[in-house]
């Protein structure tokens, strides 16, 4: 009996038969994925004829491995939060901009009148379609004016069977009155913390509070029990916006205070430091640079708020007279009442000391925002994708 030829397979022949037993979904398995398939040769012929079954047992628990790879392909879309976000009319556009960065963001409107003698007359637009859902509110404690009316709502809107409730108010704004220097002084931030401590439990427990760069983080400790906290911060906006810069490689940080110093200096430590401090000579409070040097750098003065602005405008002066090649500002909320945002001109080229080359703002005071868009030196920097990201937690 004659031993069969050797086989050489033409690999340039197309192969005619290649029958699977198990039929795999065309899904994008990753390039790391390894799977053994185990073949064996049934015929041959002369010219060689090849017919190949797959044995699908030696895949180790092929669904699960299907399973798990198709769950990879929808987990974003699958895992979202469904939120639906009530705003006020300050809000709107900031509302707008928080649902263009999900798609799992639905918004909700609020029909907000006035009754004759002046208290306000509210109604929430389909109420019985909340109910079962993450519901949020969109806040702006703007003036004690509209404080009352938004609280209407916040208190209503945990009532109406929602599933969860989070109170978003990017700026906090009794903040910077959280203590007392003298016996009848009273800490406003603690009677706002209060207030909203007594929002109503929802179905699915305490109200979420959100906000930004809140003005002493030991206010967290002003909060009751039926009310969480969440402290979220807008620096990392700015170490974005910095990166984008032509010389960000020659970027210094200025804090105008040691308060803005402890605030701030963990999330901002790559860069080299400033810090100024006021000190008394006679009669007069003036600003000093009490640790860094600013010569040649592109110096970016940051603190959590600004109102009048006469700290910042004295922290350029000195920074510009110690050699600050340009100077810059950044406060996560510009309040700037009476319009005191009109003092600070654009430095149009090597001035530092009579203007800034940039003010970054964020939209937590929406009233500022519109008043100072497409004013240079401010820019914009919006909170709504951290909003966003914040109301999935």
């Amino acid at each position: 009996m004659s031993r069969a030829p050797p086989i050489r397979p033409n690999l340039l022949l197309p192969i005619p038969v290649l029958k699977p037993s198990l039929t795999l979904p065309l899904i994008p398995f990753s390039k790391k994925s390894k799977f053994r398939f185990r073949c064996e040769l049934k015929s041959y012929g002369n010219p060689p004829k090849w017919a190949v079954e797959l044995d699908s047992t030696t895949i180790p628990n092929p669904r699960p491995v299907l399973m798990a790879s198709t769950a990879a392909l929808t987990s974003s879309a699958s895992n979202a939060k469904k939120v639906c976000l009530f705003y006020c009319a300050e809000t709107k556009a900031l509302a707008e901009r928080i649902a263009a960065e999900s798609d799992s963001i639905e918004l909700r409107s609020i029909t907000w009148r006035k009754f004759d003698d002046g208290f306000p007359n509210l109604f929430i637009s389909n109420a019985q379609g909340v109910r079962g859902q993450n519901v949020a509110f969109l806040a702006s404690f703007s003036s004690p004016g509209v404080i009352f009316e938004q609280l209407s709502v916040i208190y209503a809107l945990p009532k109406l069977f929602i599933s969860s409730f989070t109170l978003v108010l990017p700026f906090f704004p009794t903040g910077t009155s959280e203590r007392m220097e003298e016996e009848g002084d009273i800490a406003t931030a603690f009677t706002l913390a209060r207030i909203l401590s007594n929002i109503p439990i929802s179905r699915g427990g305490p109200t979420s509070l959100v906000t930004f760069d809140i003005h002493a983080l030991q206010e967290r400790f002003y909060f009751g029990d039926n009310i969480l906290p969440c402290f979220e911060s807008g620096i990392p906006l700015l170490k974005a916006r910095l990166q984008q810069l032509p010389d960000s490689d020659n970027i210094s940080i200025a804090f105008p205070d040691d308060g803005a110093w402890k605030r701030f200096h963990k999330q901002l430590q790559h860069f080299p430091v400033i810090i100024c401090a006021k000190v008394r000579e006679g009669d007069q409070r003036i600003v000093r640079i009490k640790e860094g040097d600013p010569k040649g750098r592109h110096v970016v003065i940051v603190d959590d708020l600004v109102q009048s602005g006469g700290t910042l405008v004295e922290c350029q002066k000195v920074l510009a007279s110690h050699g600050a090649a340009k100077i810059s500002a950044y406060v996560t909320h510009g309040i700037f009442p009476n319009r005191s945002w009109q003092r600070f001109e654009q430095d149009k080229g090597g001035c530092p000391a009579n203007g800034l080359t940039y003010f970054w703002i964020t939209d937590s005071c929406p009233l500022t925002v519109k008043e100072v868009k497409n004013k240079p030196p401010f820019e914009v920097l919006s909170l709504a994708s951290s909003i966003a990201v914040t109301l999935q937690i």
